[in-house]
C-alpha cells in the first residue's frame, strides 16, 4: 500500500532536513528510524514509501559513522574488558593455588601435631632420622 502525497511530502522534507544536517525532531544521525521521527511518521510509513526508500537509500549508501570520541569510548572499553579478563583468569588461576596451599599446609599441621605427640609420648627421646616416606619428598 503506497502512501498518500502528503505523508511523501513530509518524508522528503524531513531526508531534507537530515541530509542539510539541519534536524528538527532527532539528533541527525542518518537512519531510518530518524527519517520516521523527522517526519513524525511511523516507522512502518517510510517502508511503504518505496520511492523515497529508494532515494534514501541511493544517498545513504555507506553506514553511519560513528564520531572520534565514540571510536574512542568503544576502543577502551574493548581494551578494559580483554584486561578484565585476564584478570578474572589469573585470579581463578591464583585462587587455585591458594586452595591447594592452604590444603597443604592444614595436613603439614596436623602431621606436625602427631609427631608431637609421638615425641612427648616417647619422653625426650629425639628423631634420629626423618622417614621414608612423606610429603617431603614429593
Amino acid at each position: 500500500m503506497p502512501v498518500s502525497a502528503a505523508t511523501e511530502s513530509k518524508l522528503r522534507e524531513a531526508m531534507a532536513r537530515l541530509l542539510a544536517g539541519e534536524p528538527l525532531h532527532t539528533d541527525g544521525a542518518l537512519t531510518k528510524e530518524n527519517l520516521a521521527r523527522e517526519a513524525k511518521v511511523s516507522h512502518a510509513t517510510v517502508h511503504r514509501a518505496e520511492g523515497v526508500l529508494a532515494e534514501w537509500d541511493a544517498k545513504i549508501a555507506r553506514p553511519v559513522l560513528r564520531t572520534p570520541g565514540e571510536v574512542q569510548r568503544d576502543e577502551a572499553i574493548t581494551d578494559l574488558r580483554s584486561r578484565l579478563r585476564e584478570a578474572n583468569s589469573r585470579v581463578t588461576e591464583l585462587q587455585g593455588k591458594l586452595d591447594a596451599l592452604a590444603t597443604v599446609t592444614a595436613n603439614l599441621y596436623y602431621e606436625n601435631l602427631e609427631l608431637k605427640k609421638k615425641t612427648s609420648a616417647q619422653g625426650q627421646r629425639r628423631i634420629a632420622a626423618l622417614p621414608a616416606s612423606g610429603p617431603w619428598l614429593e
